[in-house]
């Protein structure tokens, strides 16, 4: 079995709990995800079956989400599973939120939350946190938001609906505080829904249960060279034979191109990179 597979996460359970769901399905050891979804958050997680897992650091980076979040109070961890404090603030408007989000695309610099995986100084900072170590020097990250618009908002219930797209990397928790904190209100995410992780989009997304089959997952796997922006290559049996054995080949057609899926006979073969002069094998994946 070797592709990939466009999973709906739903709400309240873990990323590493799908991969379980899956090794136990299969019977296949070798299966990862791209890009991490807290417990809280659901949607696109794109997972890697058999030796597919090779390329998932070739997956395209950029994300979409939809993001409720909820004015006038604030969170240790920046959404409501974390300590809840109302900050008791006036009610904000839709404008006075509109003018905020200017702020909030482009290319920005933020820091992760506190409780989030980042690595600092050997540890994840939600292990400092949990034991009330939380650094108050917590290096910022840039990153880049290419939208970032108003879904829905319902001023009665101070209520707000985001919709983001965003470069890889970003933290929509954090996006969401720093959003209240410019508004003096606070504000908490309550709700998360990756809508596109990889090129892969939410509506062609699977939901795993109870019923989910072996077959289900092979009729629903997705050619690697759908997904990924790489160039593909058809090689002769000759060059088939040198590539499986870690050798190169002449890049005799002069591609132009830095990276390369090799094919034989219709079937992946190897990720490539590729040179003036020759093609040589970085991950061979029969």
């Amino acid at each position: 079995m070797f592709g990939f597979l466009n999973v709906n996460k739903t709400s309240g359970i873990s990323s590493h709990k799908i991969i379980s769901q899956l090794r136990h399905i299969t019977g296949i050891k070798q299966i990862g995800h791209a890009g991490t979804l807290d417990p809280l958050a659901s949607g696109v997680l794109p997972v890697a079956i058999g030796k597919a897992a090779k390329l998932i650091d070739y997956l395209p980076s950029d994300k979409s989400y939809i993001a409720g979040m909820y004015l006038g109070m604030t969170s240790d961890t920046f959404d409501t599973e974390g300590n809840i404090v109302k900050t008791e603030f006036r009610k904000i408007n839709k404008e006075e939120i509109e003018a905020v989000l200017s702020q909030f695309r482009g290319k920005i610099n933020q820091i992760p939350p506190a409780y989030s995986a980042v690595h600092y100084n050997g540890k994840r900072l939600y292990e400092l946190a949990r034991v009330g170590k939380i650094p108050d020097d917590i290096p910022s990250r840039e990153v880049i938001i290419y939208k970032n618009e108003i879904l829905d908002f319902d001023f009665d219930k101070q209520m707000l609906k985001l919709e983001i797209s965003c470069s890889k990397g970003t933290y929509i928790r954090s996006i969401v505080n720093d959003i209240g904190g410019i508004l003096g209100a606070g504000a908490v995410m309550f709700e998360l829904t990756r809508t596109m992780s990889a090129n892969m989009m939410l509506e062609n997304a699977v939901n795993l249960d109870e019923n989910y089959t072996k077959n289900d997952i092979e009729r629903n796997l997705i050619p690697p060279q759908t997904v990924l922006p790489i160039k593909c290559i058809e090689i002769n049996q000759n060059d088939f034979n040198k590539i499986i054995n870690g050798n190169k080949i002449a890049n005799s057609n002069q591609y132009c191109v830095k990276e390369a899926l090799l094919f034989y006979n219709g079937k992946i073969t190897a990720l490539a990179e590729v040179s003036e002069d020759f093609i040589q094998p970085k991950k061979v994946l029969l």
